[in-house]
């Protein structure tokens, strides 16, 4: 195992974290949309993730074994539960019955979201920076 792979894990996951807060400002964005290119309300859209493994060859028994190395975002998908139509037949986009679809973005679920990203961004930080230490302590070791 490298030394630096704990710092490319945390990396992996300041990276997802990042995606995931910049997928819910979009989503925040666009909670009041109610017409889209695609037509219809502002579909809410999550981030899904994986971890990620390579194959790596065991220095001590020669087998391939997989290791993770972070984690890795698969897909980001449109979450399509919770749409609402609302009988509004003033409203330009309403369909031919009056009624008008909704966006499926719930505020108080995004600034949830938003949180627990945030704090998982600031525990891969804190990470990060104790990996760094440990690696400064082992040159300091090594050169005394």
């Amino acid at each position: 195992m490298s030394i630096f792979n704990s710092l490319h894990i945390n990396a992996s996951g300041l990276g997802l974290e990042r995606l995931k807060l910049d997928t819910i400002s979009t989503n925040i964005a666009n909670i009041n949309t109610t017409r889209t290119e695609d037509g219809g309300a502002y579909i809410k859209k999550e981030v899904l993730f994986e971890e990620s493994l390579k194959h790596v060859k065991s220095s001590l028994t020669g087998n391939v074994e997989k290791k993770s190395f972070g984690v890795k975002a698969t897909e980001i998908a449109e979450n399509e539960d919770g749409i609402v139509m609302e009988y509004n037949p003033t409203h330009p986009d309403a369909d031919e019955n009056g009624y008008l679809q909704l966006s499926n973005v719930n505020m108080a679920d995004e600034m949830i979201d938003m949180i627990t990203a945030q704090r998982s961004y600031d525990a891969n930080v804190t990470a990060m920076n104790a990996s760094k230490e440990m690696l400064k302590k082992a040159l300091e070791i090594r050169t005394n």
